[in-house]
């Protein structure tokens, strides 16, 4: 470890994600202290990868609606985040250039045991969610339409048997699902990254990750900083297969190469920084949630560099 500051004179950060291997991948390198709530990580490494500055981070490992919730009451430091939520807490907390995820072409899908159509679905099948404020609940409904469907929401990773044993109709799949749901027997109806794609020319935000803005602009810009070296420590080739399979802990039923291939699929170069283009993503993401009166304005949004 390269840290400066010894260990007691760090200051404790706790930084929220999903247990799932994208997450657990970017954020290895600073993987050193169990969570404080949550699902606890499998594995713990022995110290963090890269020089976390004067800083050290507690891992809390929650489902992303979770998250949401928690971010609206600012409990955590760093949080993973719905950009679908953040129009619900821009005012506490700031995007970090660097932690997104992004589906470029793919995405949250709905998914079902039987062909389906988009008016099947608006005429009152009931779809299960994984969080009414995760950013494939809000593609969804600005594909349908506000209320034009009936929902439930259930954890994301029960969403598939729920799905294939028919108590649901059909099912709005996120994180590695995507990849596994046709060894269920289901098919996809719709992938909400394709059609965001088509339609707009641009990557389907999803998450982010972002700061409380009381640690002042400073300690944002410094936090961002050592965010951004722990997701280019797991992208680099020398470092990768170590990632991977610490990441694999969070795996649930994939293989190193599937683990691989889904990590590949959220952890790029949108990862490191939105760009211009992942930026005017965000932004008619959120425009277009308000103007379908989805969420609330949030205005221009800000986001920290790192510095």
């Amino acid at each position: 470890m390269t840290g400066i500051a010894t260990p007691s004179k760090r200051r404790l950060l706790r930084i929220g994600h999903s247990p799932d291997p994208d997450d657990a991948f970017m954020w290895y390198p600073l993987a050193s202290a169990p969570g404080n709530g949550g699902h606890q990580p499998p594995m713990l490494t022995d110290g963090p990868k890269i020089d976390t500055g004067s800083f050290t981070f507690q891992h809390v490992l929650e489902d992303i609606q979770s998250l949401n919730d928690r971010a609206e009451r600012a409990e955590l430091e760093i949080t993973a985040i719905s950009i679908h939520q953040y129009a619900y807490v821009a005012n506490d907390y700031a995007l970090t250039t660097c932690g997104a995820s992004m589906g470029d072409g793919y995405g949250p899908m709905v998914v079902a045991s039987r062909d389906l159509t988009l008016d099947d679905l608006r005429s009152g099948m009931k779809i299960a969610i994984p969080g009414k404020r995760t950013s494939a609940h809000l593609a969804l409904q600005l594909l349908l339409g506000k209320d034009a469907y009936a929902h439930e929401v259930i954890m994301f990773d029960q969403i598939i048997p729920a799905v294939a044993s028919g108590q649901f109709d059909a099912g709005l799949i996120i994180h590695e699902g995507q990849l596994t749901y046709g060894h269920s027997g289901l098919k996809c109806i719709v992938d909400l990254g394709k059609w965001w794609k088509g339609k707009h020319g641009l990557p389907l935000p999803l998450g982010g990750n972002c700061i409380r803005r009381d640690l002042g602009d400073s300690t944002m810009r410094q936090i961002c900083t050592v965010l951004l070296r722990s997701i280019q420590y797991a992208l680099d080739p020398d470092h990768r297969d170590e990632a991977v399979a610490y990441a694999l802990n969070f795996a649930r039923d994939m293989s190193s190469n599937l683990a691989d291939q889904f990590v590949g699929m959220y952890v790029n170069d949108w990862t490191i920084n939105y760009g211009d283009d992942g930026r005017r993503a965000v932004d008619l993401l959120l425009h277009d949630a308000a103007e379908a009166g989805i969420t609330p304005s949030c205005g221009t949004i800000d986001m920290v560099e790192p510095g």
